[in-house]
């Protein structure tokens, strides 16, 4: 059985792993997505993880064999809005596999040591690692490819 919901998240796959980006409008979703894509980084690992877009604006969660998958909705497609500049044609992979929801905050707001439950997430009835990310600051890609190295080695600590 499939479920899908279209959901207001931007979505890139580094070396094939999805990362789910989520906040409110004007919270720096398609620029922290730029960052990943334009600049490859280790993330504390030792493979250089690559960005690709999956999707701006909106992703499309899809549940199928026990995964939760994000793709693009068909309109918007390769299209990458950069403020200032507009939508911009950028290549993007189909469909990837997430691996980490990252919640798009002001530092502010965000707990220095985060409280376990709060590293968690469920979409669709799957439970993913959570953090939450200011994308103004200047490590914050550094930050997601860190967690996601973490999520993969499973070193991640909620």
């Amino acid at each position: 059985m499939s479920q899908h919901q279209v959901i207001h998240a931007t979505t890139v796959s580094l070396n094939g792993l999805g990362v789910l980006l989520r906040g409110s409008p004007g919270s720096g979703k398609s620029a922290i997505a730029l960052q990943l894509i334009e600049a490859s980084g280790t993330g504390l690992g030792q493979v250089d993880l690559v960005g690709r877009l999956v999707s701006d604006d909106q992703s499309v969660l899809s549940f199928k064999d026990g995964m939760l998958n994000a793709s693009p909705p068909a309109s918007l497609a390769g299209l990458l809005e950069l403020r200032g500049l507009g939508l911009v044609k950028v290549g993007f992979v189909q469909e990837v596999t997430l691996r980490l929801v990252v919640d798009l905050k002001p530092s502010a707001d965000i707990d220095r040591m985060p409280d376990p439950s709060m590293l968690r997430t469920v979409l669709l009835g799957v439970d993913l690692p959570r953090i939450e990310i200011d994308a103004s600051h200047p490590s914050a890609a550094a930050r997601i490819r860190a967690a996601l190295v973490a999520v993969v080695k499973d070193t991640f600590l909620p």
